[in-house]
């Protein structure tokens, strides 16, 4: 087995740093708002959650770097050209779009239906049913989390601007 290589040591660390110090800068920032409860959350609540958040993760990265993790990965995803697959990118910026798109024409589910199917599609190991039906599945937990639960004030399906 082959150990990563002493750059991408370096850049693992210094990503994983970086998210650390943001979330913690995040989550300190957050606390000159009241935080509140789980129940009745204050203005700082979320923004204190996702810097814990990403300080965690961060951590998770930088001691990972540390890890084998097999030989890397080559250039270009197996291309021998060495030029990157830009499928991914491309998906993922479609995807965002269409949701902007068909979250102000056609509602909270089409366009969480769009984002996920269209970014799901950048993974060339995915296939047009596992994408639908990650899709789906998005949609239902939209549907609860955001509509029903935190009362999102965007209709589920809607016809026109």
């Amino acid at each position: 087995m082959t150990l990563p290589s002493r750059f991408q040591l370096k850049k693992d660390y210094y990503a994983g740093a970086l998210m650390v110090i943001i979330g913690v800068a995040a989550a300190y920032a957050a606390t000159g708002y009241q935080l509140g409860t789980l129940a009745r959350m204050g203005p700082g609540f979320f923004p204190c959650a996702v810097g814990v958040l990403l300080a965690l993760v961060g951590l998770a990265i930088a001691l990972s770097a540390r890890a084998d993790n097999g030989p890397p990965a080559p250039s270009g995803h197996g291309y021998g050209s060495g030029m990157p697959d830009l499928r991914g990118c491309a998906c993922i910026i479609a995807g965002i779009l269409a949701f902007l798109l068909l979250g102000e024409y056609g509602g909270l589910l089409p366009a969480t239906f769009a984002i996920v199917f269209i970014s799901a599609l950048g993974d060339r190991g995915n296939t047009v049913r596992q994408a639908a039906l990650l899709a789906l599945g998005m949609c239902a937990i939209a549907g609860v989390v955001f509509w029903w639960a935190l009362q999102l004030q965007m209709p589920l399906f809607r016809w026109g601007g």
